[in-house]
């Protein structure tokens, strides 16, 4: 190698240090992945909505990670087509994990070297947080958090058939009389896994009542990994206010990214010291819906089916317009992404005379 080779070369690794330097003043630990931000922003893996359209718009709008929905570990061992298409995704998403659920250890890490061999992506994630029935009463999801043991039989079980980061996401608990945050943590610490995600609510829960930011404080200052915030983040001075209160190393958005991916744009603007961005105009608004639903299309299908599932973003996407409650119900009725256009052209149409 030459000498203009190998200065070029340090050259970039000096760069590439610099820009993953650590946060100088919360101290935030560093993700078991590169990130191009000190503290990250996370699109949340979502059932319905974390899919790679919408991962892609999320990206585009400023999240520095994004994860797939959670993928049951016996449908992926099995070779179930659907949960296998849902492990899918483009270059553009990286860095991404794949979130994985399961109450089988065996089970969870031929799931784990499956997704490492075929798809490669940054991170496993294991799912202890979703509170749906369906999944708790086979013991998924936050079911776990029932049974210490079977929590730490499972991360040390996927860690073992990867050499991929694990990273986990729960709740504090599976009821008030089992919350314990900072032992559910630790525990998950202990048995290996690099990043842990604390929505902090119990499973009983569900969404109901507030999180409890506080707790998400207690596990940053007991944990020796980094830690990230979830729950009750809508709006960019919510991801500012989750990072002062809790030091965290960064912080997961859920709901409050639907219809509204600027979430992530605006939130690091603040997180810069910049002003927030001025908010999306109506127009911006359906011309990013229609990006987004044209990229489902891409990607998902030129369907029917594409387009009846694509709904709930053309609802989320107007919500709070003028008039959006009968604009909402137009748009629950498209059969095509181009009738939706005609409809975001008739609502231009009187603000266009006015301007």
């Amino acid at each position: 190698m030459t000498r203009k080779l190998i200065a070029a070369r340090n050259a970039c690794q000096i760069a590439i240090i610099a820009r993953f330097r650590p946060w100088p003043y919360f101290g935030s630990m560093r993700l078991p992945y590169l990130v191009p931000h000190d503290f990250a922003l996370i699109l949340a893996p979502m059932a319905g909505v974390s899919e790679p359209p919408f991962r892609q718009i999320s990206r585009r709008m400023g999240a520095d990670v994004v994860l797939s929905e959670f993928l049951s570990s016996e449908a992926i061992r099995r070779r179930i087509r659907n949960t296998l298409e849902g492990a899918e995704f483009e270059e553009c998403e990286r860095p991404i994990g794949i979130q994985i659920y399961g109450a089988e250890p065996t089970a969870m890490a031929e799931a784990t070297a499956l997704i490492t061999a075929h798809y490669k992506p940054e991170f496993i994630d294991i799912n202890f947080g979703c509170p749906v029935k369906k999944v708790v009463r086979r013991n998924g999801g936050s079911g776990c958090l029932r049974e210490p043991q079977l929590i730490t039989d499972i991360i040390r079980a996927c860690v073992g058939a990867t050499h991929l980061p694990v990273t986990v996401k729960t709740r504090s608990g599976w009821n008030d009389d089992m919350r314990d945050p900072v032992g559910i943590a630790l525990r998950m610490q202990d048995a290996g896994a690099k990043a842990f995600t604390l929505h902090a609510r119990t499973r009983t829960q569900m969404y109901s009542g507030k999180a409890n930011w506080d707790e998400i404080a207690r596990v940053v200052e007991a944990l020796d990994i980094p830690v990230i915030g979830n729950g009750d983040v809508q709006s960019p001075e919510d991801v500012v206010r989750m990072r002062d209160h809790t030091k965290a190393a960064g912080v997961m958005v859920g709901r409050g990214a639907f219809g509204n991916p600027w979430l992530f744009r605006d939130a690091r603007a603040l997180l810069e010291g910049r002003q927030k961005p001025e908010p999306p105009t109506p127009a911006e608004r359906f011309e990013l819906a229609l990006t987004h639903a044209r990229l489902a299309l891409r990607l998902q299908g030129d369907s029917r089916k594409t387009v009846v599932e694509f709904r709930k973003h053309f609802g989320w996407y107007t919500k709070g317009l003028h008039g959006s409650s009968e604009l909402r119900q137009r748009l629950f009725q498209v059969e095509s992404v181009a009738e939706a256009e005609q409809i975001f052209v008739q609502y231009l149409a009187p603000l266009a005379q006015v301007a």
